[in-house]
């Protein structure tokens, strides 16, 4: 007879099961670099109320801006996720270290209040959409949304919290989504995406200008580089390329793919919202849209229920990604400057400075809620700061990753280079565009 009971000596080995965060960091999202979230971020509220008000006026002749925006943004996101990547520092501290002092405080100082502004729009934004879905007061969901990413950055490390980041970024499929929901002439969209028809004046170029300012925006420079410098500290095995030349082949090729897909993403994205818009609202003669939410409500009785909701829910989780990364840039770029500790993987007795910025921007963004700066007030003063900053920074970035004094035999291609510039020159246009009397 065979007993069923195992030998004294001998033990059942226990059963490991791997816990949530273990299992968070097997998942295929957590190979994903910062490129994604760079890419949705860009996709903010304030920039959803700048795509739909592009598709609401000019319809379909406005989808040429994203094949052109694209390789552009791509050039220089690649640029400065290189950057940190190669150095081991985030934008800021290269800066430091390579330009004159003022050049940092001024770019770190507009960065700042720029930031605060967009939030104060995106929050607003936000609150706007969730009163409608739920029926609650806008203002109290303002509230929960900023206290609710703020305790998410203070309190829950990089490596966890970016887990939920890039499940956030599903969001954008919404508008996607939106498209499978009303009509869509097809031919007419490859026909105006390569041949665009419509006047170029005043009105045009002011659209054009707020499209590729809100494409390419300094907060996402300083974001992207930081959050290279985050990954490799969260890899043991990882340093700066400079230092390790042996993981230098897989890393460059890692944020090639990462920075160009992200950007893809977020790309066409915006393209799907320009084009939603443009089939909708244009359509049935609603061309005038101020913010993300008007949109949103604009669209419910011309495409559905079912349009509004997905377009209404596609802002929510966009803005929960764009509030934490327009905070967390400006506190990357003003705790590098001032020689603070930083970093989301520290606790907040570890970082003081670099969470009361984050803290500072957030909590300002809903104050202004409550004062007489109208929320796109906000979005307007925030979109002439960034087209101040961003060609100069552009400029800056070029020359940064350029430099073998900082990149060491890891400068930026020729061809991105080449981009960069193109980048920069088109920015420029859009700046002094946005300063000429209408």
């Amino acid at each position: 007879m065979h007993s069923s009971q195992q030998p004294e000596n001998e033990t059942t080995p226990p059963i490991v099961t791997p816990s949530f965060w273990q299992r968070c960091k097997q998942h295929p999202l957590a190979k994903i670099g910062p490129g994604l979230i760079t890419g949705v971020a860009d996709d903010d509220p304030s920039g959803i109320a700048t795509y739909s008000q592009a598709g609401a006026q000019f319809g379909l002749n406005m989808l040429w801006t994203m094949p052109l925006a694209f390789p552009l943004m791509s050039a220089i996101q690649s640029m400065c996720a290189q950057i940190g990547r190669v150095t081991g520092k985030g934008l800021a501290a290269n800066i430091k270290t390579t330009f004159p002092p003022i050049v940092l405080q001024i770019v770190v100082l507009l960065l700042l209040v720029a930031n605060t502004l967009n939030i104060a729009a995106d929050v607003a934004a936000m609150g706007e959409v969730a009163e409608l879905v739920t029926g609650l007061n806008r203002h109290l969901m303002t509230g929960f949304f900023v206290f609710a990413t703020l305790l998410m950055q203070i309190f829950i490390p990089y490596h966890k919290y970016v887990f939920f980041l890039k499940w956030l970024t599903l969001s954008l499929l919404a508008y996607a989504a939106v498209l499978f929901t009303v009509h869509v002439p097809w031919t007419q969209v490859a026909l105006r995406t390569v041949w665009p028809s419509f006047t170029l004046n005043a009105n045009s170029a002011a659209v054009i200008v707020a499209i590729f300012g809100t494409t390419i925006s300094p907060y996402l420079f300083f974001w992207q580089a930081s959050e290279e410098v985050e990954d490799m500290r969260i890899n043991q095995d990882a340093a700066p390329l400079i230092q390790a030349p042996c993981q230098a082949q897989s890393e460059l090729r890692r944020i090639r793919w990462d920075t160009w897909s992200g950007m893809a993403y977020s790309d066409l994205t915006a393209y799907f919202i320009i084009l939603a818009t443009a089939v909708t609202l244009h359509v049935a003669g609603v061309t005038d849209i101020n913010t993300a939410a008007q949109a949103a409500s604009a669209l419910r009785p011309i495409a559905g229920d079912f349009a509004y909701i997905l377009f209404a829910l596609g802002i929510l989780g966009v803005g929960l990604i764009g509030v934490p990364v327009l905070a967390g840039s400006a506190a990357y770029a003003m705790s590098e400057a001032m020689n603070w500790n930083w970093g989301l993987e520290r606790k907040v007795a570890d970082a003081k400075g670099f969470y009361a910025i984050i803290a500072f921007s957030v909590l300002a963004g809903l104050v202004i809620q409550y004062s007489p700066i109208s929320p796109m007030k906000a979005l307007f003063w925030s979109a002439v700061i960034n087209g101040v900053v961003a060609v100069p920074l552009m400029v800056v970035v070029i020359i940064l990753a350029s430099k073998q004094s900082v990149m060491g035999a890891y400068t930026a291609s020729r061809p991105i280079i080449l981009l960069g510039w193109i980048a920069t020159a088109v920015m420029g246009a859009a700046a002094v565009c946005m300063f000429l009397p209408g």
